[in-house]
């Protein structure tokens, strides 16, 4: 086939960056944990993932004809999505704001980090941890916190009510317990 009617890999336009999920105006804080997780994704990208990729895609290339060549296409296509996340790590980690929850002082309230149960409405106790954007994971009980619950919550003590507008109305949340991680022992 004439590479007339093939569009060549190489000129693809790049994918865009992943869209911003810090709102504007916001601080990206983030857990020392949180940071150190996406030190790591960025390194092994950069220092695993990516040199495999450009190999691949090197040998592909020496193989001749690159507009039916599945390496090739596939590893440029890789080779993008690697360097976008990197882009994306990259301005993640220049623009955060690492909080250690180990030295809040004030554990009596809660504050970034915070580990806290809260019962419902319905008398069902829920426990979530407070932590950054890129860190937030339901799952696992952790919370961004942006997300309204985590708003709601911010600055409240043990036997507080706060209210906290979800999709079914606005529901009332009493703070039950906080917790902060302990300092490691040097």
């Amino acid at each position: 086939m004439s590479k007339a009617f093939v569009r060549e890999s190489d000129t693809e336009e790049d994918l865009p960056d992943e869209p911003e999920i810090q709102p504007a105006g916001k601080k990206n804080y983030m857990t020392p944990k949180g940071f150190r997780d996406l030190q790591d994704e960025f390194k092994h990208l950069m220092r695993v993932e990516r040199p495999k990729v450009v190999e691949v895609v090197s040998w592909a290339a020496g193989n001749g004809d690159r507009s039916e060549n599945g390496d090739y296409i596939y590893g440029k296509k890789r080779l993008r999505e690697i360097d976008r996340r990197i882009r994306f790590l990259t301005k993640r980690m220049e623009s955060a704001e690492v909080v250690d929850p180990t030295q809040q002082k004030t554990r009596d309230r809660v504050f970034f980090g915070a580990t806290v149960t809260y019962a419902n409405d319905r008398d069902e106790e829920k426990t979530v941890t407070i932590v950054g954007i890129d860190e937030a994971d339901l799952s696992q009980g952790k919370i961004s916190w942006i997300s309204p619950v985590a708003r709601a919550l911010l600055k409240a003590e043990v036997g507080d009510v706060v209210e906290v507008r979800t999709p079914a109305g606005v529901e009332s949340l009493e703070v039950v317990d906080i917790r902060y991680p302990e300092a490691a022992a040097t």
